[in-house]
């Protein structure tokens, strides 16, 4: 490694020869050295050597260095410093791929509550894992659904009560209707009937009280019974 004036004097032939060995050294090592070399003018290009094993490539624009890029010697890599040619996207706005990206473990993360946009190109689709997704808002109340092929798409979803396999359930207590004045269910087709008002803020309209009982049906009678006191009743029946 070595730098050199670059200057060639007029001169015996083993001084000629000597100087013009300095001259092609200097080239054949990028001047290198740990200062920039006496001879630089602006365009010069320079390997810095204050870190052996880790130089820095440097352009001399006239008035300072430059500094392009750093080797690692150990790692065979090369680390881009000049923002113009960084390896980040910055700089570039029309950044392609030439490969897999690998997050390598990490996450792709956004600042100051930006959001994260996927949008294809034209009649493209975005397809995570496999799933292809919508490209284009469904209707209010539409939900994703799949065709089961890997096309995820906004469907109105029906709720079908022809056959339930399981308790419904209520979200809250004492709030929500099974019908209404104007709306009757036909008939009700009930194993035993268990009433209570205790979950109300007031009790009934006759004395005000609150109760719990279940109507239970015999052979020949019908019976209720008090959950709170655990007295039963069976109820007088007429036949017409």
């Amino acid at each position: 490694m070595a730098q050199g004036d670059y200057l060639i004097q007029n001169q015996s032939f083993p001084s000629f020869r000597s100087d013009l060995n300095s001259t092609l050294e200097a080239i054949n090592t990028s001047n290198s050295g740990t200062s920039r070399p006496t001879s630089a003018v602006a365009g010069t290009v320079w390997l810095d050597t204050t870190n052996a094993t880790n130089p820095t490539l440097k352009f001399y624009d006239g008035t300072d260095d430059i500094s392009l890029a750093q080797f690692d010697y150990s790692a065979n890599t090369v680390n881009w410093l000049d923002s113009t040619v960084a390896t980040d996207l910055v700089n570039d706005t029309t950044p392609q791929l030439g490969g897999n990206l690998d997050v390598n473990g990490n996450d792709i993360v956004s600042v100051s509550n930006g959001n994260i946009s996927i949008t294809p190109d034209g009649t493209g689709k975005v397809i995570i894992d496999g799933l292809s997704h919508p490209t284009a808002d469904g209707t209010s109340g539409q939900a994703i659904t799949t065709d089961g092929a890997g096309n995820l798409s906004f469907s109105d979803v029906s709720v079908s009560l022809a056959s339930v396999g399981e308790s419904i359930i209520p979200s809250t207590t004492d709030t929500y209707d099974l019908g209404s004045s104007t709306k009757v269910w036909a008939n009700i087709y009930t194993g035993d009937l268990n009433l209570s008002n205790e979950a109300k803020d007031q009790g009934n309209s006759v004395d005000g009280t609150k109760g719990n009982w279940t109507i239970q049906e015999g052979a020949e009678d019908l019976f209720i019974v008090n959950n709170k006191s655990g007295k039963k009743y069976k109820f007088k029946l007429e036949e017409i």
